[in-house]
């Protein structure tokens, strides 16, 4: 088949301007990392409450509960990043004490919920989940950059060569399916991509001796094995709402959850290991 060079060129032109996005969040300054989580929550949750209205259709969603959402989300990463990254103003404190305004998060939306004149509590159900979907995964990955500014940059490498080394294996030799949630997804695929991440991950080891090689095997297994689960698991809820991108923001690429689900779901797995043995 031949290829088709203006969908090649849109697609090239939308990765490299996602790229350079991405670059400048994850290297150059603390603002700039807090802008980039911010842009990701953002525009995130707005495709996933389109998800939900497509999935759930007959929900009744009240005007005000995606701004509350989106405010609440934004506020605890503004005060996550005052109280955990050096050139953010606002109030210092020990990162573990900023952690009980997540429980004030989920009672404010269900009681708001519950309590509007219309049922809407099943929208409110909704919301919740898209905060521990979206907020809180995001909440972690600002957590992680606190803890050492390479290891989000790390994760987010080794997802993105998991990805593209998944897709050229499997394209060279990949015959059985993975999941019938992704068709084109391939066992072969799958585990050469992993494969490869790791033998990279030994590789980048030498590059930043920060940690131990174990260590960075490790990541690149949240990478790996966590981010295909969040392929799979927008991939469901893709399917669920009938369509075949989240949106349309990356001509080519398809929307903000095609490009960051494997990043929502592989980022606690990240910040628990690298809280913990790191």
């Amino acid at each position: 088949m031949a290829l088709n060079w203006p969908t090649f060129f849109t697609r090239l032109g939308s990765a490299i301007i996602f790229c350079i996005i991405m670059m400048t969040g994850l290297l150059w300054h603390a603002w700039a990392f807090l802008a980039l989580v911010m842009l990701i929550q953002i525009l995130c949750l707005r495709e996933y409450f389109r998800l939900m209205l497509r999935v759930f259709p007959d929900t009744v969603q009240p005007g005000w509960l995606q701004p509350v959402v989106q405010a609440t989300g934004l506020l605890l990463l503004y005060l996550l990043a005052a109280g955990l990254l050096p050139g953010i103003p606002g109030y210092r404190y020990n990162g573990a004490t900023g952690w009980p305004a997540l429980l004030c998060l989920p009672a404010v939306v269900i009681i708001a919920g519950a309590l509007a004149k219309r049922s809407s509590l099943l929208a409110a159900l909704l919301a919740l989940g898209g905060m521990g979907y979206i907020v809180l995964p995001v909440a972690l990955f600002l957590c992680l950059y606190a803890q050492n500014t390479i290891l989000p940059l790390s994760l987010v490498l080794m997802i993105w060569m998991n990805d593209t080394m998944a897709y050229l294996v499997g394209s060279f030799i990949g015959k059985t399916p993975f999941s019938a949630i992704s068709p084109k997804k391939t066992w072969e695929g799958t585990a050469g991509g992993a494969l490869l991440t790791v033998a990279g991950a030994v590789v980048w080891s030498y590059f930043a001796p920060q940690y131990t090689i174990a260590d960075w095997i490790a990541l690149s297994l949240c990478a790996s094995v966590a981010g295909t689960a969040g392929d799979l698991f927008e991939s469901k809820l893709k399917r669920l709402a009938d369509v075949k991108d989240s949106g349309t923001l990356m001509p080519g690429h398809g929307g903000a959850l095609d490009r960051f689900d494997s990043l929502l779901v592989a980022a606690p797995f990240a910040f628990s290991y690298a809280y913990l043995c790191m």
